[in-house]
């Protein structure tokens, strides 16, 4: 996992990160707020959110190629608060093809890993 740190919280980073997502009209499937479905049954979390997101014009060429890889789409970034430290990780989706037979797709993966660099880099932004 790719895991940088945010000079934002949990709640403001994942906002950024939404608000450069959808600044390109990529679809957010999901926003899950781990630590609040702990709370809503008596347990503690730190403050952990998973966004799930991702654009049917990229994904649907590699499940053409290996429907397998369908378990590891729509993409999904982590953020959470590790001792008041904001952290936003990821797996780089350059490592697909290792685990599924897309190689034959890699300028896909490498235009994923690229809007990945950027959209995190647009959350972490002072």
């Amino acid at each position: 996992m790719i895991a940088i740190t945010s000079p934002h919280g949990v709640d403001e980073t994942v906002d950024r990160l939404i608000a450069a997502l959808e600044r390109r009209s990529i679809t957010v499937f999901a926003r899950i707020d781990h630590a609040g479905a702990a709370r809503e049954v008596g347990l503690q979390l730190a403050d952990e959110e998973l966004v799930i997101f991702g654009d049917p014009r990229a994904g649907t060429l590699l499940m053409q190629t290996d429907p397998a890889v369908g378990l590891e789409l729509p993409l999904k970034v982590l953020v959470w608060d590790a001792d008041g430290v904001t952290t936003i990780g990821y797996r780089p989706p350059t490592e697909l093809a290792e685990a599924h037979a897309i190689a034959n797709r890699a300028e896909v993966l490498e235009r994923m890993q690229a809007l990945l660099e950027t959209i995190v880099g647009e959350a972490t932004a002072s």
